[in-house]
């Protein structure tokens, strides 16, 4: 069974930085791996993602600010979050496009999530 184990999330104050962590077990393959959060209100938005190549896509809203980085021995996923602002509050979750060890096909699986709070 695949499963995702977020850690690294907490309070910050304004400017400061955060790195979050995510280990995927159970796992006979991965594609692409990723964040995502959600505020308060709001829908769940993608933050970051990142290929098996270690190709990155960014939230425009997050673009020189946080570096997301994998790596595949470990399956692990990290997102370094610098000069955090208030309106980066929310739960974020880890995601990965993932073959189990049951080999039955490739799914996408979702992390339990981890608060970040960024106070001004």
């Amino acid at each position: 069974q695949v499963q995702l184990v977020e850690s690294g999330g907490g309070l910050v104050q304004a400017g400061g930085s955060l790195r979050l962590s995510c280990a995927a077990s159970g796992i006979f393959s991965i594609n692409r791996m990723g964040w995502y959060r959600q505020a308060p209100g709001k829908e769940r938005e993608l933050v970051a993602t990142i290929t098996s190549g270690r190709r990155t896509n960014y939230a425009d809203s997050v673009k020189g600010r946080f570096t997301i980085s994998r790596d595949n021995a470990k399956n692990t996923v990290y997102l370094q979050m610098n000069s955090l602002k208030p309106e980066d509050t929310a739960v974020y979750y880890c995601y990965c496009n993932a073959d189990g060890f049951s080999r039955q096909g490739f799914a996408g699986y979702w992390g339990q999530g981890t608060q970040v709070t960024v106070s001004s």
